[in-house]
C-alpha cells in the first residue's frame, strides 16, 4: 500500500498526538502511583509495633520488659 506525502504526514501527526496523550497520561499515572506509595508507607508505619529487645521479654504482661523489672 503506498500512502500520499499527505497521508504519510497525516499518520505522522497522528502518532505523534498519541505519544503526547500517552506521556500525559504515564505523568498522571506516576504521580497517583507516588500518592499511594506513601499512604502505604505511612499505613505500613503507624501499624508497626516497637518490638523489645531480644531476651527482654514481658512475661508477666505489664508492658515492662523483665530486664528492666529486674535492674529496678
Amino acid at each position: 500500500m503506498q500512502l500520499t506525502p499527505e497521508q504519510l504526514v497525516s499518520e505522522f501527526h497522528d502518532a505523534v498526538m498519541e505519544l503526547y496523550f500517552a506521556r500525559k497520561r504515564i505523568a498522571l499515572l506516576e504521580a497517583d502511583n507516588a500518592e499511594l506509595t506513601a499512604t502505604i508507607a505511612a499505613y505500613a508505619a503507624a501499624q508497626t509495633v516497637a518490638e523489645p529487645p531480644a531476651g527482654d521479654a514481658d512475661r508477666d504482661g505489664d508492658g515492662v520488659g523483665e530486664a528492666a523489672e529486674s535492674a529496678a
